[in-house]
């Protein structure tokens, strides 16, 4: 192929691909499907599911210059078979930021997804650090700053990473400090990161500039006790600890005092035997992921079994072996349904008033 011509189809493909946009859709919809199901009121409604690159499409139709590129892309092996897509493989949790981008933490990709719905866009960070330039291990827990930085804890990095908005690693927070940091949720009126030690069964407590304020319990199974705490949550001045092989969520103030439990280990639905994420909505609601029986299960505000949403499998409404959850702005519910490698959206349907 003359070189006149691979010049002027490589422009072609880098000018097309920065102006084609993108519409994000929630895959797979259902507006249908309901939960409780008929005759009983309906709480929450599926709204779709995110796993990747299929979430985009084309904003216009197709045309012989979106035809060229991908042939270009092709010839030079810029797509098709061989290149890895940009797909959720084993999502553990995630968090919405002011901007309404959905951020997830996927530990078999070992980076932080980023679905831009405004954008149209979806990124993939894969740096923890900027100073030693490596990548992240193991992420987990993650959450939004105040200022907009996130921040990113990795189990087997044993740290705390704090990216900017645009995913540019900052700083990193916890060496020697943490062993195994899962769960992170950060209380908005202090600016205080809460991070779950699940190594050293305990709940460490540092400030918006990395320093380690304070640390909230041991091992043990009396209140304020923990055994293997992973999934944290902070919703109007309560912090909720998965608190994992105690099968239980322990509700703590913001200086850590405990408050109370919720859930218990049995046998019956809605009772927990491996409890991992944990959210709550604007209504007081509580949502705790149950693994091992591949529920998600609700709560009201006072602890008392509503409802379980789930069973094993990866049709609608069914989950395998789920990880966290969150909640958004608009109470919309967030599952990582982790081994079927996707997200899984509710809406909560508050009554009217």
């Amino acid at each position: 192929m003359p070189r006149v011509l691979i010049l002027l189809l490589f422009a072609l493909l880098v000018g097309g691909c920065a102006e084609t946009k993108q519409i994000m859709r929630y895959g797979e919809t259902d507006a249908a499907r309901v939960w409780p199901e008929a005759p009983e009121k309906p709480r929450y409604r599926y709204v779709g599911q995110l796993t990747g690159e299929e979430n985009f499409t084309a904003e216009a139709p197709d045309s012989a210059g979106n035809t060229l590129r991908r042939f270009f892309k092709a010839i030079v092996g810029l797509g098709g078979e061989g290149t890895r897509r940009n797909d959720l493989e084993r999502p553990q949790t995630g968090v919405v930021d002011a901007n309404q981008r959905i951020l997830v933490t996927d530990a078999a990709r070992q980076a932080v997804f980023v679905f831009d719905r405004a954008a149209g866009t979806l990124s993939v960070w894969d740096r923890a650090s900027a100073s030693d330039d490596y990548g992240f291990a193991s992420p987990v827990g993650i959450g939004v700053a105040n200022n907009g930085d996130v921040l990113v804890a990795d189990a087997e990095l044993g740290r705390v990473f704090r990216l900017s908005a645009s995913g540019e690693p900052l700083a990193d927070y916890g060496a020697g400090e943490l062993a195994r940091p899962t769960g992170l949720a950060i209380d908005p009126a202090t600016g205080h990161i809460f991070v779950a030690d699940t190594g050293e069964h305990n709940i460490k407590i540092f400030s918006d500039a990395g320093e380690l304020l304070d640390i909230i319990g041991r091992q043990g199974t009396a209140p304020g006790y923990f055994n293997a705490p992973t999934h944290l949550a902070f919703r109007d001045g309560r912090l909720y600890v998965t608190d994992t092989f105690n099968a239980r969520v322990q509700v703590l103030d913001s200086d850590g005092k405990f408050l109370r439990s919720l859930g218990e280990r049995g046998l019956y639905v809605g009772n927990l035997v491996r409890p991992k994420g944990v959210a709550a909505d604007s209504d007081g609601n509580i949502y705790v992921i149950e693994s091992f029986h591949d529920y998600l299960l609700v709560y009201d505000a006072l602890g008392r079994f509503l409802l379980p949403i789930g069973g094993t499998g990866s049709g609608i409404g069914q989950f395998y072996l789920p990880a966290g959850v969150w909640v958004d702005g608009k109470d919309r519910i967030y599952i990582a349904d982790m081994f079927n490698g996707r997200v899984v959206i509710l809406q909560y349907l508050p009554d009217e008033g």
